[in-house]
């Protein structure tokens, strides 16, 4: 894109030059043919004696007359071929804007691509962890403080392995925290009530086990305030996917570090990277994550897609690329959006 705004300004220039000198020449041969005029009159004036002093007057103002056409003719020429050039870099740079702005809108969709590949595993997660017997002895009728403390070790085993989870709890029906994962490391989450919770009562209103329930990207007081990701589904009686629901399980994506190694992550060169931004979006067109971390979590940010799923658009120097989530497999995806604004 910078050699085509190179090559117009270099065609721009040529043409003012060229104009500014064919112009010249032009007065230059208009005071030729005046001092010609002005030489044949004094030829005239001295009669015979002046004789050979016309003749050259008359060459002079004959080779001025054959410069005015070259040049004239040589301007034209020029026009001509520098339009030509000027068109042709025009179509050329709309040609690399509309590639640029493609490339863009497709680097937004493998953003939010690999966004719903992540979270399609979470949703996984969460529905085959909430049928793990420790998960569902801690829940029922009589379990005492055994159960939930091995329902805890549990949690903090499966954290051991899925490092891209701050915690996991255990819910009772109340919507009372009785299991988590990591206690030492987020002490306020035992015991705290969840019920009011959005991901909780959805969890709990799930009409089997092959359901779950998902938050809106948020910060989690008893994580320390932590930026998460929340999954939720039932843990029902026996593990079974049509049992009495008896608490929820809840898991907390570590939303902020994972998603800034998305947006941060994205294929640019050096050179494009110092004047791109990448963005994650909510369905309410919410920045959930941002690659220069400049935008608060939860700003508004004024996305023109138009009702288009896929696209880019100008918006003053700046070209921005945007793709909606796609979804992937079960998973259907949020209403998510990438985003890519590249200054030009």
């Amino acid at each position: 894109m910078e050699s085509v705004g190179r090559l117009l300004d270099i065609t721009n220039t040529v043409t003012a030059v060229a104009d500014d000198k064919i112009s010249r020449i032009h007065g230059i041969t208009r005071r030729s043919r005046m001092l010609a005029l002005n030489a044949a009159i004094e030829a005239h004036r001295f009669g015979a004696v002046g004789k050979g002093f016309a003749v050259v007057a008359d060459e002079v103002k004959a080779i001025s007359s054959e410069i005015s056409e070259l040049a004239s003719s040589l301007q034209g020429e020029l026009r001509g071929r520098l339009q030509n050039m000027t068109s042709f870099a025009t179509e050329l740079s709309s040609e690399v804007d509309s590639l640029r702005g493609e490339r863009l809108a497709d680097l937004a969709f493998n953003a939010i691509e690999l966004v719903d590949r992540n979270l399609y595993e979470r949703s996984c997660d969460v529905r085959w962890w909430a049928t793990d017997s420790a998960m569902v002895e801690a829940l029922v009728d009589g379990a005492d403080d055994q159960a939930r403390r091995h329902a805890g070790q549990r949690l903090a085993v499966i954290l051991d392995s899925y490092t891209v989870y701050l915690d996991l709890w255990v819910a009772d029906v109340q919507g009372r925290v009785v299991a988590t994962g990591r206690p030492g490391r987020f002490p306020k989450a035992l015991g705290v009530d969840v019920s009011r919770e959005s991901w909780f009562r959805d969890a709990m209103a799930t009409k089997d086990g092959n359901n779950f329930a998902v938050a809106d990207i948020s910060r989690v007081a008893a994580l320390d305030n932590a930026v998460t990701a929340t999954y939720a589904t039932a843990i029902r009686e026996g593990g079974d996917v049509n049992g009495k629901v008896i608490g929820v399980l809840g898991i907390f994506f570590d939303w902020e570090s994972q998603a800034r190694a998305i947006v941060q992550g994205v294929r640019l060169s050096p050179l494009e990277r110092a004047r791109t931004r990448c963005l994650l979006l909510d369905s309410s067109h919410r920045v959930i994550a941002s690659s220069d971390g400049v935008d608060e979590l939860g700003r508004s940010y004024s996305l023109k897609a138009n009702g288009r799923e896929h696209g880019y658009y100008q918006e003053g120097a700046t070209t921005v690329g945007f793709a909606r989530t796609p979804g992937y497999e079960t998973y259907r995806g949020l209403g998510w959006f990438g985003v890519i604004e590249q200054r030009n």
